[in-house]
C-alpha cells in the first residue's frame, strides 16, 4: 500500500521538509509514504474564504490517484491513539488500496473534499500549523507501523 500525503502548501522551512523526510524514510516499502505539495490558492488583502477553499479542493482531488481511500485530516475527525491509528493502518493495509491523506492549508478543507473522504482524522483538538501537520504524520504513521511490527520505538 501506497500512502499518499496531499498537502496544501509549498516552500516549506527547511525544519519541516527535515523532519517529514526523516520519518517518511524510516516506513518499509509497504507503507510507502508520499508528499504531493498542492499550490495555494493566491490570498490578497481581503481573502474569499470560500473561494479560496474550493479551488484548493479542486487542485487536491486532481492529484487524488485512482481508486484511494481518502482519508481527510480535519480537527473535527475521530481523534485516535496511537494504538488506535495502528489497529486503522492494519485494516488500510488489508484493505489493498491504497491510501490519500488530505491536508488543508490555512484555511482548512473546503465541504466538498470534505465529503469526497471516506474519513476524518483529528491530530488534535489544537490547532496545528498545516505545515507542522505533515511532520506529525509521517511520525505517527512510522510509530503505527512499529506497533505493527512489534519494534521498540513506541514505548507507552
Amino acid at each position: 500500500m501506497h500512502i499518499h500525503l496531499l498537502a496544501v502548501g509549498n516552500r516549506m522551512p527547511r525544519w519541516v521538509t527535515d523532519g517529514y523526510q526523516e520519518y517518511a524514510k524510516r516506513l518499509p516499502p509497504e507503507c510507502a509514504l508520499r508528499l504531493t505539495e498542492i499550490a495555494p490558492a493566491p490570498r490578497g488583502k481581503h481573502p474569499e474564504v470560500a473561494r479560496i477553499l474550493r479551488e484548493e479542493c479542486v487542485r487536491l482531488l486532481s492529484t487524488l490517484p485512482h481508486g484511494c481511500r481518502a482519508i481527510a485530516l480535519d480537527v473535527r475527525g475521530h481523534a485516535w491513539t496511537t494504538e488506535q491509528l495502528a489497529v486503522q493502518l492494519a485494516g488500510w493495509m488489508r484493505d489493498g488500496r491504497d491510501l490519500a491523506l488530505l491536508v488543508g492549508g490555512p484555511d482548512g478543507l473546503a465541504p466538498e473534499c470534505l465529503a469526497r473522504a471516506e474519513g476524518r482524522w483529528s491530530l488534535s483538538p489544537l490547532t496545528l500549523p498545516h505545515p507542522l501537520v505533515r511532520v506529525v504524520v509521517a511520525e505517527q504513521l512510522y510509530r503505527a507501523v512499529s506497533i505493527l511490527k512489534g519494534h521498540p520505538y513506541h514505548r507507552a
